[in-house]
């Protein structure tokens, strides 16, 4: 099983930038020893199972929660029952040219 996830996730209520929220969840994320990639508009996670891919999440509202009265979170998944480094096979054949 390969379980691709973009998650966006933040505190509200801040009026100064995310950026040194943020880069704690990444921080985590990457302590997870899951293959990520952060992009400027969230960060894609590939896990073995759907089971991982959620407990990134609340880890992530985990490690902003004392810092915030609200936390906003999206999620996308792509779950597929085989493959592995599927993040890594789909940025190479959606840049293939015919």
């Amino acid at each position: 099983m390969s379980v691709i996830s973009e998650i966006s996730i933040f505190p509200l209520g801040h009026e100064h930038g995310l950026g040194t929220y943020v880069s704690r969840v990444v921080s985590m994320i990457e302590s997870s020893g899951h293959e990520y990639s952060l992009t400027a508009m969230g960060t894609i996670v590939e896990t073995k199972t759907l089971a991982e891919a959620l407990r990134i999440i609340e880890s992530a509202y985990e490690v902003l929660e004392p810092d915030a009265n609200r936390v906003y979170c999206t999620a996308k998944f792509d779950i597929s029952k085989t493959g592995t480094n599927r993040m890594q096979q789909k940025i190479v054949s959606a840049s293939k040219r015919t």
